[in-house]
């Protein structure tokens, strides 16, 4: 008799079953049967049932819809590291039931978001209408809610980071010169309104040279820049990832987080897409008003996504949190341009 298939918590990818679930019900550890990753802690399939019966209510069977494991790979991101063969395997593992992952799905919404429309509204009223007293409504609360899902792992969390500038006749830059202007020198930022300083600082020194925007024959210095633990981090680079469906308590609310997850995903595009220098002063502004939020609901900082080269960027809310240190100089010796026709 062949031993039982086991899996694991890389198989799914998502942060609840990897830090509650997996801990709580493995009883053992190795090497997973279904992903093949190394020394994970394992657990029959069928253990998880209950939790998937859960998420997968939210789907109702339609003839030209979409299987399950496509809506879980789609909506939370789920079973990544597997090919659709071996994840309807697991899948079926999961509910006993080898014919359900063959059946076509279509989503059924029990109540449909209306956070994603009214922030893009409350957007457009920043941006061209009123500023300061906006009338277009958003649920804040509900805001509050959903930003604490993105919360960073403190094991996720890089200690050392770094910050760029662009040399002038002064040379190379010190250390104490290479953390933020002072409010009086700081203008509007992709985080940041003009006079409010924050400290942008990426994931490595390619990236951090990059935000800068050098030309050919520029002289570059770059500080490592150390943070302490236990900040509070919003992770806005991939939302899907971060927002887990285990957590919640029926399939009502797993739809209705399916829906404002959308929300979650502009918010970070917010931070992530370019934006042209002639319309800056404005186009920045929903995602200075999100970070102000973010500042508002207890963050330090968030993390998105580099525009300019693939990289993470973290955006600082309190400067001092970051000690710069060890700077070097680096010599731009090519730009390269993407294009695509429009």
């Amino acid at each position: 008799m062949s031993d039982p298939r086991l899996c694991c918590p890389e198989c799914f990818g998502d942060r609840h079953l990897r830090r509650e679930l997996f801990p709580t019900l493995s009883k053992t550890s190795g090497n997973c049967s279904y992903c093949d990753s190394t020394e994970q802690p394992l657990l029959d399939p069928i253990l998880l049932r209950e939790q998937f019966e859960l998420v997968i209510g939210v789907y109702k069977q339609d003839p030209v819809g979409k299987t399950l494991v496509e809506f879980l790979k789609e909506d939370w991101r789920l079973f990544e590291r597997l090919d659709i063969a071996h994840a309807k395997d697991l899948l079926s593992d999961i509910l006993d039931d080898g014919q359900i992952v063959r059946e076509r799905f279509q989503a059924v919404v029990e109540r449909k978001s209306e956070g994603l429309t009214n922030w893009q509204n409350r957007c457009v009223e920043l941006m061209h209408s009123n500023r300061f007293f906006p009338t277009t409504r958003v649920d804040l609360e509900r805001l509050e809610e959903l930003l604490s899902n993105l919360l960073l792992d403190q094991a996720d969390m890089p200690q050392l980071w770094y910050r760029a500038r662009i040399q002038g006749s002064e040379g190379t830059y010190l250390s104490e010169h290479m953390g933020a202007p002072p409010p009086e020198l700081a203008s509007h930022g992709r985080a940041n309104p003009a006079g409010i300083p924050y400290l942008y600082i990426s994931s490595s020194p390619a990236t951090a040279i990059s935000e800068v925007r050098p030309h050919s024959g520029d002289f570059i210095s770059v500080a490592a820049i150390t943070l302490p633990e236990g900040l509070k981090i919003a992770d806005l680079r991939n939302p899907r990832k971060m927002v887990s469906p285990f957590i919640l308590p029926d399939s009502q609310e797993v739809s209705e987080m399916c829906e404002d997850v959308r929300l979650l995903e502009r918010l970070g595009e917010e931070l992530t897409r370019p934006v042209l220098p002639k319309s800056a002063a404005y186009d920045y502004i929903p995602s200075q008003y999100l970070c102000e939020f973010a500042k508002k609901c207890g963050y330090d900082g968030v993390m998105y996504r580099s525009s300019v080269d693939g990289g993470v960027n973290l955006a600082l809310f309190d400067p001092a949190k970051g000690t710069a240190n060890n700077v070097t100089v680096h010599s731009v010796s090519r730009v390269s341009v993407q294009f695509h026709a429009v």
